[in-house]
């Protein structure tokens, strides 16, 4: 009796051992998750807050996260497909604008209406703290990393524009439907397309301008192909664009307790106000680029400003009034998100 119960003993000792190295194994194992982006890796997105987080991620993990990226569509697709792939599991992690899928993203829409945001990092802040509080429900299909911002608006264009008139007629690329309302609402006449065709659309003459903040410019060639800038008196701009990175619900859930603790520990609030710096950080870089190339920057003063906020003031009635048919408080949330703004730019 004492033999069968030593031999029971160190059996069940040996099955202890085996379940304890098999799920020590298990939890020490490396998960690889996927990241998509548009695009290219020196852009300063890519380069400033990606990369970076990509490694900061992997180093706190102890290496057992590892960030495989891909750059400028190299998994296929096109841009608004991405928040998409990283809702269905074509990607892990994918980081895109929301303006380039319409009509999806309503509630996140009013940081897009004109002068209403300006330097990125507290802009971005103030939107992932809006996000939360009152657009949450558009991002219930992914594990939502970061909402953020970029830095003040501007034109850049192959004439000069130094006033509302010499606006009227140019072809300008806008890259989402409150911007492109906004440039009919100024006289020019809009052309829909995600930032990465800006080049070629400049190039073939498909386009005389972009709206484009400073910090893509360089990436895309931009103060090559156009010798003029235009920017606002004021603080805030004359529109902005918002983005996400955004993850898949499957790939967090899978993750162990401590990895999926790297995970939140490095999103949130915080990352977007990283993400937001480094839009702004771009942005000098951006300038400095366009000035030693000897380009023509305009900067219009404070008249010729308001006259620009007075047009284009129809824009934000026009989204209050679509938001409404919506069962939607536009100009709740346009109050709200300005007293974020306003908060988090102290």
């Amino acid at each position: 009796m004492k033999t069968i119960n030593r031999r029971t003993a160190v059996a069940a000792l040996g099955a202890a051992a085996a379940t304890f190295i098999g799920g020590t194994a298990r939890a020490q194992s490396t998960v690889t998750l996927r990241l998509h982006q548009f695009l290219p890796p020196q852009a300063a997105i890519p380069a400033r807050a990606i990369i970076p987080w990509a490694q900061k991620i992997e180093a706190e993990s102890g290496g057992r996260i590892k960030i495989q990226l891909f750059h400028a569509m190299q998994m296929g697709g096109t841009p608004p497909q991405l928040f998409d792939q990283a809702r269905d599991g074509v990607a892990d992690i994918t980081w895109t604008v929301l303006g380039y899928t319409p009509g999806r993203f309503n509630k996140a829409e009013v940081f897009e209406l004109p002068f209403m945001s300006g330097p990125a990092e507290p802009a971005s802040k103030a939107f992932h703290a809006y996000v939360e509080a009152f657009a949450a429900d558009e991002f219930r299909g992914v594990k939502l990393l970061a909402a953020h911002t970029h830095g003040p608006g501007l034109f850049h264009t192959k004439t000069p524009v130094t006033g509302l008139e010499s606006l009227r007629g140019m072809k300008i690329r806008g890259g989402s439907r409150v911007i492109n309302n906004m440039l009919v609402k100024l006289g020019a006449t809009p052309v829909g397309m995600p930032v990465p065709a800006t080049t070629e659309a400049l190039s073939k003459g498909v386009i005389d301008g972009t709206t484009i903040p400073w910090e893509v410019a360089p990436a895309l060639k931009i103060t090559e192909l156009v010798k003029n800038h235009t920017t606002f008196a004021g603080t805030t701009g004359l529109y902005t664009q918002t983005f996400a990175l955004s993850m898949n619900r499957g790939a967090y859930e899978k993750l162990p307790a401590d990895l999926k603790k790297v995970i939140d520990d490095n999103s949130g609030i915080e990352l977007a106000g990283f993400f937001g710096r480094a839009m702004d950080e771009g942005d000098k870089v951006g300038l400095e680029i366009a000035k030693k190339a000897n380009n023509n920057i305009v900067a219009l003063d404070v008249a010729e400003t308001q006259r620009w906020r007075r047009t284009a003031a129809a824009v934000e009635t026009d989204w209050i009034a679509e938001m409404k048919g919506k069962n939607i408080d536009g100009a709740k949330l346009v109050a709200e998100a300005r007293a974020l703004i306003a908060k988090h730019s102290r």
